[in-house]
């Protein structure tokens, strides 16, 4: 393992560790896109299908199921807890995220490294990750102001995809035969989707204010 992948794996993480601390500390999930979240699960499903059949490393192994419990731990808490579920924006939420299944699913099929069951899997999990900001990005933009507990957690998942796609680079200068031509590509679209975010959030740090994007 390289130090980008090192460093988008942790960017990664501290991004769900602030959205839980957000959501536990204040009981409040408002802010936070609960379609984006579900989208978010998905993803992690799809992708470690191979949790119990292909082990690589406990670090591997551990990582598969921080994603996937926190993820479900957080739809859970905006769908089912008793004090989180009334700060839910729904009527900002309104993205129809169901489309962005539906469309990538059909893109893993046409579109993939091979045509196995895990493999389609992980190429709609891929897709479906470049793309699963959408909602969020939407409700910060209709909501206008952002609280800094969601403004952190947008930027460190942002961060993440930017290590990754060092990692990428990285990978294909050093390894002979790296092919993850699927996730270079949706990584990089998915950065390019945070590009307007990290604008607006530097603007907020330099000038000391609070996270305002334009409606």
């Amino acid at each position: 393992m390289n130090i980008f992948r090192l460093a988008g794996d942790m960017t990664h993480l501290v991004s769900i560790l602030v959205l839980l601390l957000k959501i536990y500390a204040t009981k409040s999930c408002s802010g936070v896109s609960r379609k984006t979240q579900e989208l978010y699960a998905i993803v992690f499903l799809a992708r470690y299908l191979d949790l119990f059949t292909d082990f690589i490393s406990v670090y591997n192994s551990f990582m598969k199921v921080v994603f996937i419990a926190s993820s479900l731990a957080i739809v859970w808490c905006m769908r089912v807890h008793p004090m989180v579920r009334r700060s839910y924006d729904k009527e900002l939420d309104t993205f129809r995220h169901y489309f962005l299944v539906a469309a990538c699913f059909l893109l893993a099929l046409v579109l993939h490294e091979k045509f196995t069951f895990q493999e389609i899997f992980w190429a709609f999990s891929i897709y479906l990750e470049a793309v699963a900001i959408l909602p969020q990005l939407v409700l910060l933009q209709r909501s206008g102001n952002v609280d800094n507990l969601t403004g952190q957690y947008v930027f460190f998942l942002g961060a993440y995809r930017g290590f990754y796609i060092l990692n990428w680079i990285y990978r294909y200068l050093t390894e002979p035969r790296f092919t993850r031509w699927i996730a270079c590509v949706s990584g990089v679209l998915q950065t390019a989707l945070y590009a307007d975010f990290f604008y607006y959030y530097f603007i907020s740090w330099k000038n000391n204010s609070k996270l305002k994007l334009p409606a």
